[in-house]
């Protein structure tokens, strides 16, 4: 009696749980028994669709590591990973897919947007997630560099002007040597120009009265655009209207001034990753221009206060986004890690950048290297087209179910439908947990193809029943032993499974992912559905009336040869006595003397 209320009691809970099920399944039963705030419901309980579903923008990223070192590079990627996705987040894009990959030797960033249908939109949302880096003055060696340089061009220019001198033609050398690309090309000819038309180095040469027409003017002639070659071609006019018609060849000059913020400032390894806090601030106690305090953590502060102590007397730079906005000269050691970029700020432009800072300052450089916009109406009919196919794959292995394995069959095809409706359900309760469920194209593919694994594992416990129904036992008993003895294969075939997922998750790719995730929940759910449910039904509801109509349980499976012609005995069984084979004894022949 206890057996049987004990039988009762776990299927009422089996009932219980495909109702709960299938109301999370399809919300919208919700609105059909008119329960107050079921809009709410429904909306609060949607499945995350993947972009391949709902359509979106597929963004890639090549993230600039090179400056990094290589034993931090990971955690560098991992840090604008993060970035990224606050960044993502703060904009109010759901069910957002961001991932780190790799395309040869280059690190990428993937984004991807659900539901976003502007990419130019999607492009400056992450664009404007600014690169904060602080750089030190190059200087020094640049001049050092710089200096060689100019000795070189100038002494390349004094071998020119020799050569020129000595009856070369003028306008070949200008061609091969001049790096004034505006008259190169017409062999140096600037034409015909009045004083004052060039700069007062160059101008007070070529209007020397002493300095003849058709002849090389003998020395250099310096400017700060480097050393110039002259020949006075011709002159015409007097006075006020004077010009004079030459050809010049140059040799470029370097300065300090035209060397690249970028190139004049080199990288400390002090960057947006090291920063705590950024914040409003003001020059004057709460008046005059507004500037962004920085607060940066304990690594920060330290690499802060040694590039403060190396560099007093001299400027250290603030970039953002590759563009120098600042650039403080050090008056001594600032050891408490704080600073401030100042600069003509307005006071919405220095909410903004505090904003952007403090929702993630990218530790490395990202530059978009492709991107993709897929339409919805794509989604829509990739969705519509895999739901229908899971209907049909549902619908022929039911059938297949039932026609086959009779009764028994049809508690395989009530599992199923259960199994379904908590599938469904666990999708759409994930979104109120830290790891929601984005459902994409092959996850619907593991889906359905979870499903024959439920049913190859009811397929294994039905043959197993039939094999011991084919023995004379009774239905109670042969459906123990069925379950019981189908166990060990379904546990391993799961098991084997399981693994494969778990390797395909590790090693995968983002859409390979996605597939074994949902094929692994889909296996474990699969082996409650059918070594539970289908067990704790079939105990229910399988009676004395299943001993005289068990054809109708299940299709008959022969009698092995070995066991015809073979008596049997009674053996005590579950609820029932079962009569069990054994073989008929023989009388011992005696011999005749």
């Amino acid at each position: 009696m206890r057996q049987k209320e004990k039988i009762r009691w776990q299927f009422a809970g089996v009932l219980v749980l495909a109702l709960i099920s299938g109301f999370i399944a399809y919300p919208k039963v919700f609105s059909y028994l008119h329960i107050p705030n079921a809009a709410t419901i429904e909306s609060a309980l949607k499945v995350n669709l993947g972009l391949d579903l709902q359509g979106g923008i597929h963004l890639e990223y090549a993230a600039d590591t090179s400056q990094v070192p290589t034993g931090k590079k990971a955690e560098a990627l991992q840090a604008a990973l993060s970035v990224v996705e606050r960044r993502v987040n703060a904009f109010g894009v759901g069910e957002s897919v961001i991932q780190l990959s790799k395309s040869g030797s280059e690190d990428r960033i993937i984004v991807e947007l659900p539901g976003v249908k502007d990419v130019e939109e999607a492009k400056k949302m992450l664009k404007e997630t600014p690169f904060l880096e602080f750089r030190e003055s190059n200087e020094a060696a640049l001049t050092v560099q710089i200096a060689k340089q100019n000795d070189v061009s100038k002494q390349q220019a004094t071998d020119v002007l020799a050569r020129a001198k000595a009856g070369e033609d003028f306008a070949t050398l200008a061609k091969t040597y001049s790096h004034d690309s505006g008259s190169k090309d017409q062999g140096g000819d600037l034409g015909f120009a009045k004083k004052g038309s060039f700069v007062p180095e160059f101008d007070d040469v070529i209007f020397k009265t002493d300095f003849a027409t058709g002849t090389v003017y003998p020395d250099l002639v310096e400017s700060q655009y480097g050393w110039h070659i002259i020949k006075k071609i011709e002159t015409r006019g007097e006075g006020d209207t004077l010009e004079v018609h030459v050809a010049h060849i140059l040799f470029p000059k370097e300065s300090i001034d035209m060397v690249p913020d970028s190139v004049r400032y080199k990288t400390t390894g002090l960057s947006g990753k090291n920063l705590k806090n950024a914040s409003v601030d003001y020059q004057s106690q709460g008046f005059g221009t507004p500037q962004v305090a920085l607060q940066f953590d304990a690594e920060g502060s330290k690499l802060f206060a040694d590039i403060t102590k190396r560099n007093v007397g001299k400027q250290v730079a603030i970039f953002l986004d590759g563009t120098i906005v600042s650039a403080p000269t050090v008056q001594n050691e600032i050891p408490d890690g704080r600073a401030v970029i100042t600069g003509n700020f307005t006071l919405q432009e220095v909410k903004d950048l505090v904003q952007r800072l403090n929702e993630g300052a990218l530790p490395v450089p990202i530059t978009l290297v492709g991107q993709q916009s897929i339409d919805a109406s794509l989604g829509d009919s990739a969705l519509r087209q895999s739901l229908f196919a899971g209907f049909i794959g549902l619908l022929a292995v039911s059938i297949f179910m039932v026609l086959y394995y009779r009764f028994l069959g049809l508690g395989a095809v009530f599992a199923l439908l259960i199994y379904s409706a908590m599938l469904l359900a666990i999708f759409r309760l994930s979104g109120f947990t830290p790891f929601p469920i984005t459902l994409t194209l092959s996850g619907i593919a593991g889906f359905i193809l979870s499903i024959g694994i439920a049913v190859d594992a009811n397929v294994l416990i039905f043959e197993r029943t039939r094999e011991e129904l084919s023995y004379g036992k009774t239905v109670a008993k042969s459906l123990e032993e069925g379950f019981n003895r189908a166990w060990p294969s379904i546990r391993d075939g799961h098991v084997s499974t399981l693994i494969t997922t778990v390797v395909l998750m590790i090693l995968g790719t983002g859409f390979v992912k996605g597939f074994a995730v949902i094929l692994a929940l889909g296996v474990l759910l699969s082996l409650f559905t059918a070594v539970v449910l289908v067990h704790t039904w079939l105990r229910f509801v399988v009676g004395d009336w299943a001993e005289n109509h068990k054809a109708l349980l299940v299709a008959p499976k022969a009698v092995p040869e070995e066991m015809e012609g073979k008596g049997t005995h009674t053996e005590s069984g579950i609820g029932n006595e079962e009569k069990v084979p054994v073989a008929k004894k023989k009388k011992p022949k005696h011999k005749k003397r």
